[in-house]
């Protein structure tokens, strides 16, 4: 049994949405989406996937490719039992391009795990054989935006994600879905389209219709600090950071300050070494969980449900970019029905 790295093998996939999808930041067409293959001496190998954003974190599909060609020639013959060490290593050198550092952080624990016959799942904690997702509508016109929701509840999801870019339509878009799907729970989602008191208005206007929004998601500019927690005293509903968490000296900052009652954590902006730092660091502070995804196909998305379900740390799951996207002989680690997303154990894993 070998654990040292011989190779990496990098490569750029296409994938298209099925749709057009909408946000308050702009529309997304296809998910360029960057995938690494780490190879071990004895010809085992673990799988990462970088899905980058440039609207999110200024990175670029082929910013990612390059970068990772060329770093990750620092890390072969490493031992990747050594993880953490190397965890401190890719920290550094994967700073500008975060999405990088979780697709190698993924793979070098994917090998790791291969060579001793479980999976990320287990290393991870094993705490839940399944989690739930919500499924997301994006920004369109009302109509339209209600007849998806009406077809994400009818396929047997149970917290739909909502995105909004202002307060009327916003309000609008959510009170008519709400009529068709049962006001099941929603996520709102502005992406940090709001001035504060705009975000207070919008949420003060939903609970006063009786809307069963279960969090409020960024609702201002990621930078700002005062303005997100002038909305969480404000709000009649619990308030998360997306955008406003890259680094766990984000959480720090918001976590001290008072700003948030949840984190949502992408591995594309924290690299699952501070995304462990994060789920400690808001178990500690008494602040909720939330995980999410950029763009991933099914390859990346396994990332989160490995690291969601094997923490067991995320009362939210937004783990849908894959349901989202055309693919062809997905790569997964995990099974959907309905809402839930199943754990696959090593032997099902990347078929």
């Amino acid at each position: 049994m070998a654990f040292k790295i011989k190779a990496f093998e990098v490569s750029k996939k296409t994938y298209m949405y099925s749709k057009p999808f909408k946000i308050s930041l702009g529309a997304h067409f296809e998910s360029v989406n960057v995938e690494v293959k780490l190879i071990l001496d004895d010809g085992i190998f673990g799988l990462g996937e970088a899905s980058p954003s440039f609207l999110i974190s200024s990175e670029t599909p082929d910013m990612v490719e390059i970068g990772l060609k060329e770093l990750c020639q620092a890390l072969i013959g490493k031992d990747v039992r050594n993880y953490r060490k190397l965890f401190d290593e890719t920290d550094v050198i994967f700073k500008a391009i975060p999405s990088a550092k979780a697709a190698v952080q993924y793979a070098i624990i994917d090998a790791l795990t291969a060579s001793l016959g479980i999976t990320p799942f287990e290393f991870f904690g094993g705490s839940r054989d399944s989690i739930y997702t919500d499924k997301t509508v994006g920004i369109d016109e009302i109509e339209n935006m209600v007849e998806e929701a009406r077809s994400i509840y009818a396929e047997g999801f149970r917290t739909i994600k909502i995105k909004v870019g202002s307060v009327e339509k916003g309000v609008k878009s959510v009170e008519k879905i709400a009529e068709v799907t049962g006001n099941t729970g929603y996520i709102v989602d502005a992406n940090q389209a709001f001035k504060a008191k705009e975000a207070v208005e919008l949420s003060r206007k939903l609970y006063e219709k009786g809307i069963n929004v279960v969090l409020l998601e960024q609702p201002v500019h990621r930078k700002d600090y005062d303005g997100l927690k002038f909305v969480r005293q404000n709000s009649p509903y619990p308030v998360a950071a997306d955008e406003a968490v890259f680094e766990k000296y984000d959480a720090f900052k918001l976590i001290q300050n008072g700003c948030v009652d949840y984190i949502n954590i992408k591995l594309m902006k924290s690299g699952i070494s501070d995304a462990l730092a994060i789920v400690e660091m808001a178990k500690s502070a008494g602040v909720g969980l939330m995980i999410g995804c950029m763009g991933e196909s099914s390859l990346g998305i396994t990332q989160s449900v490995d690291f969601a379900a094997g923490t067991g740390a995320f009362s939210y799951h937004d783990l849908d970019a894959s349901l989202m996207l055309k693919e062809e002989n997905p790569l997964k680690g995990f099974e959907r029905d309905k809402d839930e997303l199943k754990i696959l154990g090593r032997d099902k894993r990347w078929k």
